[in-house]
């Protein structure tokens, strides 16, 4: 065995890959219990007795009939010569369906290890696979694995070693007598293949195994390049051209697909036993999370669940507990100052915009903390697939499929790995619009803004405004959706294929990982973007045309959001300071409320003191409820944060569509908040 050994991970979505992938390298990837998440490969390494592993957990597929860009990624990995040894992780509880995988990584030719992973969840239904038969039937080892509870690891990496420079001959022991008696193919392939197809395929893959050779004498794995030129795949033909119309006269990829379904019956007919032995639970949960009713209410009684709770216990930590600390902080950092007698203007950068901008910031750090840890305990639970599946009858009758729903659910938690799962849609068209209308899903850097005026402005009704942001985006992203539909005039191809997997008691360590991640990058944007965008305000709002300003009124801040006022009057937010921090927003949306902090001059913003003052300065210029509604619509809506913004120029490959969906949805934001502003006047 070489030093290294390149392994890949494949498998379904939802079949434990990237789980399994940290229990061994230890990475800190988000695992999520539904597909789209791993959209493109991750690299690990371990050392095994002296040998480096390098281990690559790829994006989920089905099969290596590549239609998605996350099929792409995987197939392409794996027909390189960058793997040595193939890892298909099959979901045990879900055999039959990982099986058409399987059969296909085991056609390419190359070192495959079989990983059965939730057996745990097999012996909790009380079923049994029957391990030796299983091997038998396909040729390759199989190991019963629980990436959860991290079981069967080590015989894992005991049969991946042993196997990659295996040359011995494959016995396969199948029970084919009858249909060997009655073949008139000219080979016994069922001594040599596990998968084995009816004579007039077998006679055509021999045919352009023939031409094949002639053409490509250097082309690895003439089979599996053959059954792909009978499947008429696009690659494939024109990668390896060949001229032979009379056996490629049509697709047979039906034939094969069938055939191949065919061959796993009869496995799970002889290892799978018990399959039907109790009504599971997930069955009986399903009837009514996943009804065609009841399931988008019981949806939004989820989701409105999770912000009362990111409500209530975020504010009780964040009063207990953090406001006092960045008080404390922020008062010693100012006697340290004045102590050591530091000139005024840099005490007033460090504790009016640095300290102040991002100290507002990290007090929301337990809303966004208890939002996460929500939102990972649905992922890791199983129920976010659910909610894909339900929608798909909606989102088809906005010309998306279910699928496209992922992405818009990603972008509760944030908006740029959202816009990359837009990957999972085949059709560039659907890509593209599902792209346009995500950055409508409230992602959780709004949600400050969200707790403040919130607070503020509307008290005992505070959770429920804050809820009604997330349905407002939802509902403007739908309407968007049903707008591009008529445009376009094209019904989406892009129909859903997801998988439900079992209901099952979410990982501790996975949540772990999950909430840390989003915690950190969230105290990163703190000590990065916020930091820098809170000394560009207080810059702002510090210096004018003469230099040094005492007035914040006569600062270039100013200058800049007085011409903007005629265009914001008409939706309620005519007022020179909140235009500078919506602009402010760009960098980051939590410093929307940092920079009102700094305008308006409240160093604790978010204390109950500091929000009653902020709303008497308010209300002296006229800015009450509605405006406070409407100046959440217009976050909800306008143009998101700058690292949002190169993930779309990223994904769309254009720099002019970017600007394009810039302007859209600054018209968006502009119409919407219009008529929320005008409606409040008229009902209050």
């Amino acid at each position: 065995m070489k030093d290294t050994v390149n392994i890949g991970f494949v498998g379904n979505p939802n079949c434990g890959k990237t789980t399994l992938f940290n229990a061994y390298t230890g990475a800190k990837l988000k695992v999520a219990n539904w597909p789209g998440v791993t959209v493109e490969k991750k690299e690990g390494s371990m050392q095994y007795h002296g040998h480096t592993f390098k281990l690559v957990d790829l994006p989920g597929i089905y099969s290596l009939t590549s239609y998605t860009m996350e099929e792409k990624v995987s197939r392409e990995f794996i027909l390189s010569d960058d793997v040595d040894v193939i890892v298909d992780i099959a979901d045990a509880s879900a055999l039959e369906r990982n099986l058409y995988l399987t059969l296909q990584l085991i056609e390419l030719g190359k070192p495959v290890v079989l990983a059965l992973n939730m057996m745990d969840i097999v012996e909790e239904r009380g079923m049994e696979i029957d391990m030796h038969r299983l091997p038998e039937m396909l040729g390759i080892p199989v190991v019963p694995v629980s990436a959860r509870k991290k079981r069967g690891l080590d015989i894992l990496m005991h049969a991946v070693a042993h196997h990659v420079d295996k040359e011995e001959p494959v016995i396969f022991v199948h029970d084919h007598d009858e249909l060997e008696e009655n073949s008139t193919h000219k080979h016994d392939h069922h001594t040599e293949y596990a998968m084995v197809y009816s004579d007039l395929i077998e006679d055509k893959i021999d045919a352009i195994i023939d031409v094949l050779k002639q053409h490509y004498p250097s082309m690895k794995n003439y089979r599996w390049h053959a059954l792909k030129l009978l499947e008429q795949d696009p690659d494939i033909m024109k990668r390896y051209p060949i001229d032979l119309p009379e056996v490629m006269d049509r697709s047979y990829e039906k034939d094969i697909i069938n055939q191949k379904y065919d061959f796993i019956e009869e496995i799970i007919g002889e290892v799978l036993m018990n399959k039907e032995k109790k009504e599971q639970l997930t069955d009986k949960m399903d009837q009514l999370l996943t009804h065609p009713v009841l399931g988008v209410p019981v949806f939004l009684g989820i989701m409105a669940l999770v912000f009362a709770l990111t409500f209530n216990i975020g504010d009780w930590l964040k009063e207990t507990f953090v406001e006092a600390a960045i008080d404390w902080c922020s008062t010693g950092i100012l006697n340290c100052l004045t102590f050591f007698q530091v000139n005024e203007v840099l005490v007033s950068l460090i504790v009016d915009g640095i300290v102040a901008g991002v100290g507002t910031i990290l007090t929301f750090l337990p809303n966004i903390f208890i939002l996460f840890l929500a939102l990972a305990f649905l992922e890791d639970s199983g129920y976010m697939a659910r909610v894909a599946y339900v929608m798909d009858g909606i989102m088809g009758r906005l010309g998306l499929s279910g699928r496209a729903f992922i992405p818009m659910l990603l972008g509760f938690g944030c908006t740029v790995p959202a816009i990359m799962a837009s990957r999972a849609l085949e059709d560039p068209k659907d890509r593209r619009k599902t792209i346009l209308i995500t950055p409508f899903m409230s992602c959780s850097a709004r949600l400050p803004i969200y707790v403040v005026f919130s607070q503020m402005f509307f008290a005992e009704h505070a959770m429920l405004v804050a809820y009604s942001m997330y349905i407002l985006g939802i509902v403007v992203a739908l309407i968007t959706a049903l707008a591009l539909k008529w445009i376009d005039k094209k019904e989406s191809q892009n129909n859903l294929l997801i998988e439900l997997p079992e209901y099952k008691t979410p990982n501790a360590h996975s949540i772990a990982i999950y909430v840390w991640e989003k915690v950190k990058d969230y105290l990163t944007r703190a000590g990065t973007v916020i930091f820098v965008a809170s000394i560009i305000v207080w810059g702002l709002l510090n210096c004018g045309p003469s230099g040094l300003v005492d007035d914040m009124g006569q600062s270039f801040g100013a200058i800049i959001g007085k011409v903007l006022v005629p265009v914001f009057a008409p939706i309620g937010l005519g007022y020179w300071q909140i235009i500078v921090a919506l602009i402010s927003g760009i960098a980051a949306k939590e410093v929307v409320v940092s920079s009102c902090g700094v305008l308006f001059g409240i160093g604790n913003l978010n204390s109950q003191a500091g929000m009653d003052d902020m709303v008497s300065l308010l209300a002296a210029v006229g800015f009450g409820s509605v405006n406070a509604y409407a100046l959440m619509t217009f976050c909800l809506l306008y143009t998101p944060c700058t690292a949002t913004l190169a993930t779309i120029k990223r994904e769309s490959g254009s720099w002019k569509w970017t600007g394009q969906a810039m302007a859209f949805q600054l018209i968006v934001a502009w119409c919407v908040s219009f008529i929320v502003y005008r409606l409040g006047l008229l009902i209050f």
